[in-house]
């Protein structure tokens, strides 16, 4: 399956054109890229999670071709977002894209999606959503025989800073957290998700249909995708040592998105890993 670095209106009923345009322009700059330049290049590196340089696109005008091993993977017209996966999820570009008219972008680094974000939550929401359903279907199509397994990459995913779950902890000040004993089921595969989990203390075990696939420890975070989409429990997820977890409701989920940009930030990093990482087991 190949990992498709783009969203456009096309593709998913999710994505709002307008709520792009409104994020984009509140803090990114406009590029003009002539026919047959690029805008990146195949296996170009992202150091840490934004590397210096390191961008992701709104096309405003003309047309845009992503070429991944000399094949031409995809043509994206005016208003796709590309170039946001490999930069959420600290791993080289997926393909090359070459514009083949002259166009005309907004491009968003670093420091500017991070304003973004804080000045436009919403777009925070809506790729959220986007990444999940992609999520989803990449689950879907691997369950069976083809089940992904544990994998050393999403144990070294990433994890909340010190001072983020600090910040979380404050705000649930007065609030019991959850205290799972070793083996205890927190949340069950297929089951609706009323409450994400930041792990505090301990180690968390998630499989699908009976497989391990992560081990979550402490500031990780278990739940999100139920939560996100309100769709069903994606995994099982099992106490393998005795846990603390923080609750998390929809409610707070929202409210934390739209006034926490580091909050919003952290979640599309783990989601980004998580669906280059079931992408990558098709290959």
């Amino acid at each position: 399956m190949e990992d498709l670095d783009f969203v456009t209106p096309a593709r998913t009923k999710i994505y709002d054109p307008a709520v792009a345009q409104k994020f984009f322009a509140s803090a990114g700059t406009q590029e003009s890229v002539a026919l047959g330049k690029t805008f990146f290049v195949e296996n170009e590196r992202t150091s840490g999670m934004f590397s210096k340089g390191a961008k992701m696109y709104l096309l405003l005008d003309g047309e845009v071709s992503l070429i991944a091993k000399k094949k031409e993977l995809a043509r994206l017209g005016k208003d796709t977002i590309f170039g946001e996966m490999a930069l959420l999820g600290q791993l080289p570009r997926s393909a090359t894209a070459v514009a083949r008219a002259d166009c005309r972008a907004i491009s968003l680094d670093e420091k500017q999606f991070r304003r973004a974000i804080a000045r436009t939550p919403d777009f925070a929401l809506m790729l959220m959503h986007i990444i999940v359903e992609r999520l989803r279907l990449s689950i879907a199509l691997l369950i069976g025989p083809r089940a992904p397994s544990d994998d050393e990459s999403l144990k070294k995913r990433s994890v909340l800073e010190k001072e983020l779950i600090a910040d979380l902890e404050a705000e649930f000040e007065g609030r019991p957290p959850l205290v799972a004993p070793a083996r205890k089921v927190i949340m069950t595969e297929g089951e609706a998700g009323a409450f994400m989990y930041v792990v505090l203390k301990g180690q968390v075990v998630i499989t699908i249909k009976n497989r391990k696939v992560e081990t979550v420890g402490r500031g990780g975070v278990i739940g999100d995708i139920a939560l996100i989409d309100q769709g069903p429990r994606v995994g099982t997820a099992t106490a393998e040592t005795e846990c603390t977890l923080l609750p998390i409701s929809r409610k707070d989920f929202l409210l934390f998105a739209r006034t926490k940009p580091d909050f919003s930030l952290f979640l599309m990093k783990g989601l980004a890993e998580r669906l280059r990482y079931m992408n990558s087991q098709f290959k």
